[in-house]
C-alpha cells in the first residue's frame, strides 16, 4: 500500500468544483460525502466531499461534530488488482529469497519494538500514539518467516508481506519508515508519547498480530498503520481503511468501530487539506474511506486504529509525490493534524 509523487499543485479552492487534471484517469465526477447539496448534473457531485473536508479542517477540535462522510460501499477484502493490499507480492526492488531456516517468532530474531519516547509539555501531553510503519525493508530476505499464517480472529493471514514499490524501485517499506519517523517527531513536539512498532532495527516483521498487540499493550489513545498501495497505473489518490465490526475468535472490534471511524475521518480531512492528494478514484467510492474486515492489524486492535494508503506507488503521478522528501513531510504533517484533531476533539 503506497504512493509518492512530486509536490502537488495547490488546490485553489476546495469549495470549487473538484478538477481532474490527470489525463491518465479519464474519470468522471464522483459523489463525495458531506452536507446536502442540490445536484444539477452528475459532474457536480464531487464538490460535496471537498466542501465537507474543508469544513472539517477549518472547524478544528472543539467545534460541533462534522457532518458524516458518505458511507463507504460494502467492505472490500481485496485491492483493485484482486490481491489483498496487506498481502502484496515481492517486487523487483526486493528479490524474493526464502529463508532456509525454520520459521521463528520475530521476538527470537529481532529487537523489541521501539521504546516510547516520553511526552513533552505540549497539548498532547499524557496522550499515547502508536505508529505502525507497514512492512519491513528486510522482509524479502525472510519469506519463509513472513509467509507463515497467523490467526486474525475471523481467518488466517500471512504474518507480514514485502509490500510494493514504485516502478523505479523505491519500496513501500522505505516510504512508511520515513513518514513514520517524520510523524513521530511532529507528535512528540506536541507532547505525545509515541511508539513505533518497528524502526528498521529488526530483521523482519513484526507479524500483523504483534503489530496490533503493541498498540494494545501501550493502551494507545490512537494508532495508525502507514502504507502505500500497489494498484494499476491511472488509479490515484489516498484512502483511509477503517475496521469493520468483527467478533470472532480473538477479534472483537465492536468497542472501537465508532472511535476508529472518527479518527479516520479526521485523518482523511487533514491529509487532503495539507497534501492536496485527492481521495482514491478506485477504492471507497470517492469518499476517501474504506471499511475492511480482513486486516489483522485492525481486527485484533483494542484501541482506535486506522490504516492509511497514502497513494498508489504504481501510478506515475502519485509515485512522483511519494518519492519526494518534501511531500512526505506534508504527508506526516497532514496525518499528525488529523490525529491531533481526534485526540483534542
Amino acid at each position: 500500500m503506497s504512493y509518492v509523487g512530486p509536490d502537488p499543485d495547490d488546490f485553489d479552492d476546495f469549495n470549487d468544483f473538484y478538477r481532474d487534471d490527470d489525463p491518465q484517469r479519464g474519470r468522471g465526477g464522483r459523489r463525495f460525502g458531506g452536507r446536502p447539496v442540490l445536484v444539477a448534473f452528475a459532474a457536480l457531485v464531487p464538490t460535496a466531499l471537498a466542501a465537507w473536508l474543508v469544513w472539517q479542517v477549518v472547524s478544528g477540535p472543539g467545534d460541533s461534530a462534522p457532518p458524516k462522510v458518505l458511507p463507504a460501499p460494502a467492505q472490500s477484502s481485496t485491492s483493485s488488482s484482486g490481491t489483498p493490499s496487506d498481502a502484496k507480492e515481492p517486487t523487483s526492488a526486493a528479490p524474493s529469497t526464502s529463508s532456509s531456516s525454520p520459521s521463528k517468532s520475530p521476538s527470537t530474531t529481532s529487537k523489541k519494538p521501539t521504546t516510547p519516547a516520553g511526552g513533552g509539555s505540549g497539548p498532547l501531553k499524557g496522550k499515547v500514539v502508536v505508529i505502525d510503519p507497514g512492512h519491513n525493508p528486510g522482509n524479502f530476505r525472510h519469506t519463509a518467516d513472513i509467509n507463515r499464517l497467523v490467526n486474525v480472529g475471523n481467518g488466517s493471514k500471512e504474518c507480514d508481506t514485502t509490500g510494493t514499490s514504485t516502478n523505479g524501485g523505491y519500496t513501500e517499506a522505505q516510504f512508511t519508515l520515513d513518514v513514520a519517523r517524520r510523524l513521530r517527531t511532529i507528535l512528540e513536539q506536541q507532547g505525545a508519547t509515541v511508539q513505533l512498532t518497528q524502526n528498521g532495527e529488526r530483521a523482519w516483521g513484526p507479524c500483523v498480530t504483534e503489530r496490533a498487540a503493541i498498540g494494545n499493550a501501550a493502551k494507545a489513545d490512537a494508532a495508525i498503520s502507514l502504507h502505500a498501495d500497489g494498484s494499476a497505473a491511472g488509479n490515484r489518490g489516498f484512502h483511509v481503511i477503517l475496521p469493520a465490526s468483527v467478533h470472532a475468535g480473538a477479534a472483537d472490534t465492536r468497542p472501537i468501530v465508532a472511535s476508529s471511524r472518527a479518527l479516520g475521518e479526521r485523518v482523511a480531512g487533514k491529509f487532503l487539506q495539507v497534501t492536496g492528494e485527492p481521495p482514491s478514484n478506485y477504492v471507497g467510492g470517492g469518499t476517501g474511506l474504506d471499511t475492511r474486515s480482513d486486516l489483522g492489524g485492525l481486527n485484533l486492535s483494542k484501541v482506535p486504529k486506522v490504516f492509511i494508503e497514502c497513494g498508489n506507488m504504481r501510478d506515475a503521478q502519485d509515485a512522483g509525490r511519494l518519492t519526494s522528501g518534501s511531500w512526505r513531510q506534508k504527508a506526516a504533517q497532514g496525518i499528525s493534524e488529523g490525529i491531533v484533531s481526534f485526540l483534542r476533539g
